[in-house]
């Protein structure tokens, strides 16, 4: 089982986001941890959650380094008894607000695996993003996390912004690669609905060349690619479990939860989760839902896809695939060798 709590503040709004998170509500933090608190103990309940069941904490947002350890600590000794030993621990952070006392009390809490949002290291790029941070603060920040003794730790590019070039990404990937990480996950521009790009939706450029240029600059210097956006010598184990279907916990405003069949999700609206943080939609999700997310969702990243969940037609057309070189096949189950062709392949085996 696999745990989320997202937490919506955020110092500036970034042009292409379109995560439930909030520039002016800080007043608020207090509160809204204590109800996430409140829908945790609820959820621990409605999962059955036993000692040592919770293989992967991961705290995204939002930005995560906007609210002080003290204020994460209570959720932290709530969460305690459900961990795995050796659970990897994961917050997000940006750059201009990852200090070295919030990440020593992060640590402390138990934090082993940081997500750094960098998205460039091209100053104009940052502005052009919307980014509150410089190039010089990325850099700081991810030393400072080496330094104090954080285990793993990752960053963020963004690749096909109008202008994007492979000199500027080329220059992008060399100075990831000069900092202490083991993990990358690179994006793709996408103009997402009510986003501030939604204005200026030229922002985003269309090379489908960029993509790959991206990924191989990314390989050859050793990590390995192992989900569309995803590139790293470690492999994020939350999003792994997520790949996989695993059941997750996810908490706060904008979260989303799954269990076997049904999802969950809490208000979005900030203060309506503070006052209500049990208030809850759910979704019933049909075996064919199921099924298609699997399939998509194993073709996107190296889980790949048991040949015994397909239908005897849908074998017919993945063996069709393996004998176009389209897919290769360890054991029983079917692997994709191209993710960027993850969707049409997905979209072909379902017929």
């Amino acid at each position: 089982m696999l745990t989320y709590l997202h937490i919506p503040y955020c110092d500036s709004k970034c042009h292409y986001c379109s995560f439930n998170s909030y520039v002016d509500k800080f007043d608020t933090r207090k509160a809204y941890m204590d109800a996430l608190h409140r829908q945790l103990k609820f959820e621990l309940e409605r999962f059955e959650a036993k000692k040592g069941s919770i293989e992967t904490l991961f705290i995204g947002g939002g930005t995560p380094s906007t609210v002080a350890p003290e204020l994460y600590e209570p959720i932290f000794t709530l969460l305690q008894p459900y961990l795995q030993e050796g659970a990897e621990i994961t917050t997000e952070a940006n750059p201009n607000s990852a200090t070295a006392s919030w990440i020593e009390g992060m640590q402390a809490l138990g934090v082993n695996r940081i997500s750094f949002g960098v998205q460039s290291f091209d100053e104009e790029k940052l502005k052009a993003l919307g980014r509150a941070h410089s190039p010089k603060q990325a850099k700081e920040a991810i030393t400072l996390a080496y330094k104090l003794g954080i285990a793993h730790i990752s960053l963020d590019l963004i690749y096909n912004y109008r202008g994007d070039t492979k000199t500027l990404l080329h220059s992008d990937i060399a100075q990831a690669f000069e900092l202490p990480i083991d993990h990358i996950s690179a994006y793709e521009l996408t103009i997402e609905e009510g986003t501030k790009f939604t204005q200026t939706p030229e922002a985003r450029q269309e090379n489908e060349a960029l993509a790959f240029f991206v990924a191989d600059r990314i390989k050859e210097r050793g990590f390995e690619h192992y989900e569309i956006s995803n590139f790293g010598r470690y492999q994020s184990r939350h999003n792994r479990g997520y790949w996989e279907l695993k059941d997750y916990i996810g908490a706060g405003a904008g979260a989303v939860g799954f269990l076997k069949e049904r999802r969950f999700y809490p208000q979005n609206d900030i203060h309506a989760y503070i006052s209500d943080p049990m208030r809850i939609s759910e979704e019933l999700l049909s075996a064919d839902d199921l099924l298609t997310e699997r399939i998509f969702l194993g073709l996107r990243s190296a889980v790949g896809i048991e040949s015994a969940i397909l239908s005897e037609s849908m074998r017919t057309r993945a063996e069709t695939l393996l004998a176009e070189n389209k897919l290769h096949r360890k054991g029983s189950r079917y692997f994709n060798q191209n993710y960027f062709l993850s969707d049409e392949l997905a979209l072909y085996i379902l017929g």
